[in-house]
């Protein structure tokens, strides 16, 4: 029978085997393991020709959250509009107005996030300032154009540009699309006739440009 003292010893004995097991597999102090990531911030906007950086915050099993700063990717699936490098921090660079998606990996996880670039502090302008269009048909284009700092784009409503017609009134049959750079409205059968305003507006943008629409029967 063990005595008390034999007993205690035992016990210890065992504690200390089981610690050594531990240890030796995931050592005393196991680090934190990297469940998934995040890009911040979430919606990054740049402007033509500036930097944003972008970081790649990390979650972990322990429950902590910080930047990943080692064997990270970035990545830009449009790089005409922004371009990304970087292995820790990304170094994000407005390249033209617009939107491009931008991806970040580490540790064979992977975030994403989408960036618009703009051109802050433009002013902007449209040509023609006056078209005439049958009902049925489609009127010549619209451009509008951003200018800031030397710097001219054309802006549509697919690369950061807001377009509206008033009044609303045939807003389902009289429609503008952006095509090649420039805006088309097609004023479709149903349309009513009349004299209707095209506006385009931009963020950052100093004006609104806006074109006269004479519909006819």
């Amino acid at each position: 029978m063990l005595t008390g003292r034999k007993l205690a010893l035992t016990l210890a004995f065992t504690v200390l085997v089981a610690v050594a097991f531990g240890v030796s597999c995931r050592g005393f102090f196991p680090r934190p393991v990297l469940q998934s990531v995040a890009i911040n911030p979430t919606a990054p906007q740049v402007n033509v020709g500036s930097t944003e950086t972008l970081q790649l915050y990390g979650t972990y099993d322990d429950g902590t959250r910080k930047v990943v700063t080692s064997g990270v990717s970035w990545s830009s699936d449009t790089t005409s509009v922004a371009t990304i490098t970087g292995t820790g921090t990304g170094v994000l660079v407005g390249v033209s107005p617009g939107s491009a998606g931008i991806s970040a990996s580490a540790q064979a996880l992977s975030a994403s996030a989408t960036a618009t670039v703009i051109l802050t502090g433009a002013t902007l302008k449209v040509t023609p300032i006056s078209e005439n269009v049958k009902v049925g048909n489609s009127a010549p284009p619209f451009t509008f154009t951003a200018t800031a700092g030397g710097t001219v784009v054309d802006i549509t409503t697919e690369n950061g540009g807001n377009l509206s017609i008033t009044p609303t009134t045939s807003s389902t049959t009289l429609t503008c699309a952006a095509t090649g750079g420039t805006e088309v409205c097609t004023a479709a059968t149903g349309t009513t006739p009349g004299t209707y305003t095209v506006t385009m507006t931009y963020s950052g943008a100093t004006n609104s440009a806006s074109a006269t629409l004479i519909v006819t029967p």
